[in-house]
Parts: C-alpha cells; sequence; structure tokens
C-alpha cells in the first residue's frame, strides 16, 4: 500500500473520530490494507466508543503485536478486561505497562500523535481497581496508597477519593484514555497530499495590445523560403531621425547636438516647431525642420550588405547514395572460413574483409619471399588462410603430397592432419583439392593446375578431425541458425558448409 494512501485513510478516520462519527471512523480504518499500530488503535477507540468490547480487545491485541513496548496499549487493554471481568489478564496488563514505562513518571505521547500524558500513579490506580475487584481490600488499598506518592496531574483528586471508596468497599473505576483521543499522522504531511502548483500562472505585465490578458507562448511562425531576414524598421515606422545641420541650445531644455548625428524621436507634439528627443542619453528639444528620418537597413553600410544577416538555407544538393548492391543467387558464404573443423561446420567470421595476417620473416624461406613478390621461375604464389593468412612458392607440377608438407611445415601441424580445400569458380561451395592417384606429372597427381589462375592459386586448409577417415556423401549449406538442444547436437548458422557423413533412419531431416 503506498504511504499516501495511507496517509489519506488515516487523515479521514481522524477527521471522523473528530466529528464523533464511530461508524465512519471504523469503517475507514478498516479500510487500511497495511495497517500499524496506530491505524489500529483507532478501531479500538471506535469500538470502545460503541461499547464494543470483544472487537476493541481483539484490536488492542493487534496494536500490541504490532508494537509490543507501548505502554498505553496495555493501559488501555487492562481496563477493557475489567470491564469483562478478566481479572488476571487485567493485572497483568497493568504490571506490564508499569514495567514498558521504564521508570518513567510520565510518557508524553504528543511526539506521537496521541494528545495524552500516561502517569504512572494511573496505572497503579487501575492495578488497585483489579484487587478491589478480586476482594482483596488491602492490597488494593496498599497499591493505592504507593500511587499516591508518586507525581502527577490530578493524582490528588483521584487517589483521595479512591482512598474512600475502598474503605467503604466500593470498587474503583478503572481510568481509560478520553473518548476520541487517538493517533494523528503529522499535519506537514498530510499537507503535502494537496496538490500544488509550483509553477504558477502567467500574468501580462505590459504590452503593445490593449486589455491583453494572453499568458502562454506564441507558437512558431512560418518564415518565407530564402535567408530570414530580421524585420527592420524602416523610413515609414521609424523614429530614429538624423539632425540635417548642426544645432546649438538657444533656451532652456534644448539640445546642443552636431550636423548628422543620429537622435531617438520621443515625442513627435510640436511645441512651437520644436520636438523631444533624446541623444547621448540626454532628453531634450530641437527643431522639427533640422530633423528627417534616418533607414538603418540602409545605413549599416556597404560590408554588411555584402553578407546576408539571416539565417542560410540547408543545402539543396541531395547526399550521396549507398549503392546498390546486386542480389546474390548463392547464400553467402565467409570468405574465409576459420581454421578448426571440430563440428564439420564452417563458423561465419564477424566480417567478410577480415585483416590479413602475413607470416613472420623467420616462418618463410628467403626463396618463397622472392617468389611471392614475383618470381621469375615458373613457381606459383600459394595464398592459404589458416588462423591467419600466409603465402608461400611452390612449383606448378607439386603433388598433393609435397603441397601438404610445404603448407604442414609452414603452420608447424603435422602433415596428416591438414585438409586443404579450394573455392569452384562460379560456386560460393569450398570443395576439397583433389589429391591424384601417384606422383607423377600427369594433371591427374597436380592438384594445383586445375584451380591456378595467372600463376596463383587460393587454398583453405582446415585441422582434420577424428572422424576425417569417413567418407562424404555430400555438402549441404545451412539455411538457418540452429543452437542444439543436447550434448550431441551439431550447431551451425546460416550460409555455413555442412559435411554430411551418413544418413538416419528417421524423417525428421537429422543428418
Amino acid at each position: 500500500m503506498l504511504y499516501t494512501e495511507l496517509l489519506r485513510l488515516w487523515d479521514e478516520a481522524v477527521k471522523a473520530m473528530d466529528a464523533r462519527d464511530w461508524p465512519r471512523a471504523l469503517e475507514t480504518a478498516r479500510n487500511v490494507s497495511e495497517p500499524n499500530g496506530r491505524t489500529l488503535f483507532i478501531e479500538a477507540s471506535a469500538h470502545l466508543a460503541l461499547q464494543e468490547l470483544e472487537p476493541a480487545l481483539q484490536a488492542l491485541n493487534e496494536v500490541i503485536i504490532k508494537d509490543g513496548r507501548l505502554a498505553v496499549a496495555f493501559f488501555q487493554r487492562s481496563a477493557v478486561l475489567m470491564q469483562l471481568d478478566r481479572l488476571d489478564d487485567a493485572l497483568s496488563d497493568c504490571i506490564w505497562a508499569q514495567k514498558h514505562m521504564r521508570g518513567n513518571t510520565v510518557i508524553d505521547y504528543r511526539q506521537l500523535g496521541l494528545r495524552y500524558k500516561l502517569f504512572s500513579w494511573q496505572v497503579l490506580y487501575n492495578a488497585a481497581a483489579v484487587y478491589c475487584r478480586m476482594g482483596q481490600w488491602e492490597q488494593a488499598r496498599e497499591v493505592l496508597l504507593s500511587a499516591s506518592l508518586e507525581k502527577g496531574a490530578g493524582r490528588a483528586s483521584s487517589i483521595e477519593p479512591g482512598l474512600e471508596s475502598i474503605s467503604r468497599g466500593e470498587v474503583l473505576t478503572p481510568i481509560l484514555v478520553p473518548e476520541g483521543e487517538v493517533f494523528r499522522p503529522r499535519k506537514q504531511e498530510v499537507e503535502q497530499l494537496q496538490q500544488k502548483d509550483f509553477l504558477g500562472k502567467a500574468k501580462v505585465i505590459t504590452s503593445m495590445i490593449p486589455n491583453d490578458d494572453f499568458g502562454g507562448f506564441e507558437p512558431l511562425r512560418l518564415q518565407p523560403p530564402g535567408y530570414y531576414e530580421p524585420k527592420v524598421e524602416t523610413t515609414d515606422n521609424t523614429r530614429y531621425m538624423r539632425i540635417r545641420a548642426p544645432y546649438m541650445a538657444r533656451g532652456p531644455g534644448q539640445l546642443t547636438v552636431p550636423g548628422g548625428a543620429t537622435v531617438f524621436l520621443f515625442d513627435e507634439v510640436d511645441r512651437d516647431g520644436m520636438a523631444t528627443v533624446i541623444y547621448d542619453g540626454q532628453r531634450g528639444l530641437l527643431p522639427m525642420t533640422l530633423l528627417y528620418p534616418v533607414d538603418l537597413k540602409k545605413a549599416k553600410g556597404r560590408k554588411e550588405d555584402r553578407v546576408p544577416s539571416g539565417i542560410p538555407l540547408p543545402p539543396g544538393i541531395r547526399p550521396p547514395t549507398r549503392p546498390q548492391s546486386q542480389p546474390s543467387t548463392a547464400a553467402p558464404i565467409p570468405e574465409t572460413p576459420p581454421p578448426s573443423y571440430t563440428n564439420f561446420t564452417l563458423v561465419k567470421q564477424a566480417s567478410r574483409d577480415a585483416p590479413v595476417y602475413l607470416p613472420n620473416s623467420d616462418s618463410l624461406d628467403q626463396e618463397d619471399v622472392t617468389d611471392a613478390q614475383g618470381g621469375d621461375d615458373g613457381s606459383v604464389v600459394v595464398k592459404v588462410h589458416f588462423t591467419y593468412t600466409l603465402a608461400l612458392s611452390v612449383p606448378p607440377y607439386a603433388s598433393y603430397r609435397e603441397l601438404q608438407h610445404r603448407i604442414a611445415h609452414k603452420l608447424g601441424q603435422p602433415p596428416a592432419n591438414l585438409r586443404l580445400r579450394h573455392r569452384v569458380p562460379g560456386s560460393q561451395l569450398l570443395t576439397p583439392l583433389e589429391q591424384g592417384s601417384g606422383e607423377g606429372e600427369g594433371e591427374e597427381s597436380c592438384p594445383l593446375l586445375p584451380v591456378m589462375e595467372e600463376g596463383r592459386a587460393t587454398l583453405w586448409c582446415q585441422l582434420e578431425d577424428p572422424l576425417a577417415s569417413r567418407a562424404i556423401l555430400y555438402h549441404m549449406v545451412a539455411l538457418y541458425d540452429y543452437a542444439g538442444q543436447g550434448p550431441e547436437d551439431l550447431e551451425f548458422s546460416e550460409g555455413e558448409t555442412i559435411d554430411i557423413l551418413g544418413e538416419g533412419e528417421e524423417t525428421d531431416g537429422s543428418a
């Protein structure tokens, strides 16, 4: 429950108690979904005002559950228990109330919102009332005499009549918290429940429009196309004047102004051919015949006229557009596959334009560097994609085994664990390089001849898997991303090439 809602219901219940509308106060206090000890005390007070003792006792029990050290709650419950003739429990509550006063003669509950002071003699008085109902008159008299030694307001007016009642054998009436006195919320917090207008309302101080009471803001005004020129006073409505010839003051109130000076026409009232003007911070009279209006736009000078004084429009030239790319018929595949193929897949790279890393100088032979730069001995420059990209020079008629050994020597990997691939022209698939049937010089034994172009060839190298000895039935390209659902499931991404080693008997599409 929001604290603001709790405050609102709490304040309404207190107002109902002040109006002595006990049913409405009880109903409002019950509407609090998360009550505290102080709101439950309102329910108990309303039940007591309606002479409902059992519901009042139940409400006081909940108050003590919420706050087990509230002495006034034990004090109030002891009085209710006496009226219900539960004397042992009433005497126990008097003892607990005296204990929770912690040796103080008085507790002022006004800081908590209850306009009541609980005195220790009042607790002893209720204990004496319990002993009276038990028939223990001597014990009641001793407790009441100990209460007379306590300090507090109203003690004398209650103790002495109580001793006389005990001497006559009359039962004492217990003391209760006054009817209608309950815990109240803080006044500052209740005032904050009311909405406040911190901005206020705009007020027109001065305006050129008669009887103007508009207190808002004007909307944006549309400007004509081109340069926005600020509005400048023209000769028709300007109040700036220029004096034709110098004038010397000839009487009181007149000004001495040099020729060609600009003045401001303050008042056009003709006083014997004189007008009131302001010049150099002084107000005085000048002859009207010496004044003529000034066009401030032309008076700015030629330099300012050459440069537009407004805000230019955005450029009219359209920015360059992105070139249109032709749609590809095949699924996109990254240009450089990664080196490891433990899952028989090609993992998609983060970028198709990945940086190319050439090997260090100690990983290439001197003749390889020379041939890679354009040797004339007829060698083929082979570009190999691995975890990094390297280049080496091999004879064009090298066998698959020799090519495999040369690449393995540069990569520092066993030759048997390497697998070479090339890209078929006109396709995005990577096909294993043909190994040939022998060490001869035929085309069948020279795998570089079919893939070589202008003395260069590009190969992709991957590590062999434990299942490399199995025959590959065919290759497939993934059409979407798939995340494995189990430990043996294969994960792949869209566009990757998958080697199919076998087909299962089920028809769910798994391979």
